[in-house]
């Protein structure tokens, strides 16, 4: 997409969201536009939150889409269904904005794109139809903001009201949560959070950028969401135990670790990953040994007192921060998923001192990734056995803990002294003999 330099009011901002969301639509996960992007920081909020918006809303814009559209989406159209999908967006979902500007802006940027100017009366036409018949638009029920396989898939696995509440929780998006480096209610109050469990802190404002907050650039926390911070507190270990924590970046369990006073091997396949873990723990006053290298295949030259396996993974549990995964992530390619975590396992155990524990997690929402899988590792490798959870280690949160004694967090639980939901996440807790 290219125009001159001299731009309408709220064209920039609208060109950077469309190209975005192009990227997204295209099968990219989502990453918000940074200041490098776009300096101005009301422009920058204002592109993020079109898209965001437009992600989360993209199964009603899809119904929209069918509607307005009788001919169906056009072929080879340039920037058109991004530019129409955040126009619909504005009009429908974020009217604060102004209707005027989303018509008319969504007409410049596609004059702006020579793959799609000549879509721009059909554009036009599309959104003023779209406007007369918002009311109608607007009511599109909360089935539709899932895909409908993946809903009745999930029906079979949790309660219509656990459904329903997905759906909340997809609208709302994600909270900012912090885990502290060191307990300090003075920098909670400041950061205008409270503290729900294991020490992590729900801040309520999630609109300023991260390094704008109280203590970033000090080092005193690093984000990270209350789910995904539990599993590495089931290391119940000395301090100065020997800890591998495969598949580790971007290093926030890393962290955990290291502030548990675990010595701690940092390992990933992706050099660029790594190097972002250890950014983030530079900046925390943290150590670890970091390895580059694949978990599947890994030969440790020593054995480990406990190994953490985050593993790769659908990551439908994280769809409130990522909402685009439950559109890209096909049901096909869990069998190809579930493989690799099996691999992974059983590379974990051969890197595991006999009596040692190793944590096997992930963030998804799928039982063939969880439950199945703390199954099929019991029934398949030696001398391994489950070792339940208890909601004491959690602070009480025992709608977390499965019968069968594991980690189970999902969109639809409550959190513990906080509003709120947090992502889906799946545990589970294993001995060597």
């Amino acid at each position: 997409m290219s125009g001159p330099s001299s731009l309408p009011a709220g064209l920039a901002p609208r060109l950077a969201a469309a190209e975005r969301l192009e990227v997204v639509l295209g099968g990219a996960r989502f990453s918000p536009l940074t200041a490098a992007e776009i300096a101005d920081g009301r422009d920058r909020g204002l592109a993020n939150r079109l898209v965001t918006t437009a992600l989360r809303r993209h199964g009603h814009l899809d119904a929209a889409i069918v509607r307005l559209l009788d001919r169906g989406m056009p072929k080879k159209s340039g920037s058109f269904e991004a530019v129409l999908r955040l126009a619909l967006t504005q009009l429908l979902w974020l009217p604060e904005i102004g209707a005027h500007s989303a018509i008319f802006l969504a007409v410049e940027a596609l004059k702006r794109d020579r793959k799609a100017t000549h879509l721009a009366k059909l554009a036009n036409a599309v959104l003023r139809r779209a406007q007369a018949e918002a009311d109608g638009l607007r009511r599109a029920p909360p089935e539709e903001l899932f895909p409908e396989a993946l809903r009745q898939r999930w029906l079979t696995h949790y309660a219509p009201e656990t459904i329903a509440a997905f759906a909340e929780a997809l609208l709302a998006g994600a909270p900012l949560d912090l885990m502290l480096r060191d307990d300090d209610s003075d920098l909670v109050a400041r950061l205008g959070g409270v503290q729900t469990i294991g020490g992590s802190v729900r801040v309520a404002d999630r609109d300023r950028p991260v390094e704008d907050l109280p203590g970033y650039a000090e080092g005193r926390w690093w984000v990270q969401d209350l789910a995904a911070s539990l599993p590495a507190r089931l290391l119940p270990l000395p301090r100065g135990a020997s800890v591998l924590d495969l598949c580790a970046a971007p290093g926030g369990k890393t962290a955990q670790l290291i502030k548990a006073g675990y010595v701690v091997t940092a390992l990933d396949e992706d050099g660029s990953r790594l190097a972002r873990l250890d950014a983030n723990l530079r900046r925390l006053g943290y150590q670890a040994t970091v390895v580059e290298a694949d978990a599947a295949t890994y030969v440790s030259p020593q054995k480990y007192d406990a190994i953490l396996l985050d593993a790769p993974c659908s990551a439908t549990g994280t769809f409130r921060r990522h909402p685009e995964v439950v559109w890209h992530r096909g049901l096909g390619g869990i069998a190809n998923r579930v493989a690799l975590q099996r691999r992974l396992l059983t590379n974990a155990v051969a890197c595991l001192k006999p009596g040692g524990l190793l944590i096997y997690c992930v963030c998804s929402l799928e039982p063939e990734e969880g439950d199945a899988q703390a199954a099929w590792a019991v029934e398949t490798i030696s001398g391994l056995r489950l070792e339940p959870i208890s909601a004491t280690e959690l602070d009480g949160f025992a709608a977390a803990v499965t019968p069968a004694g594991c980690l189970r967090t999902h969109p639809g639980l409550a959190v513990p002294h906080a509003p709120g939901a947090l992502d889906g996440f799946f545990a589970a807790r294993f001995r060597l003999d």
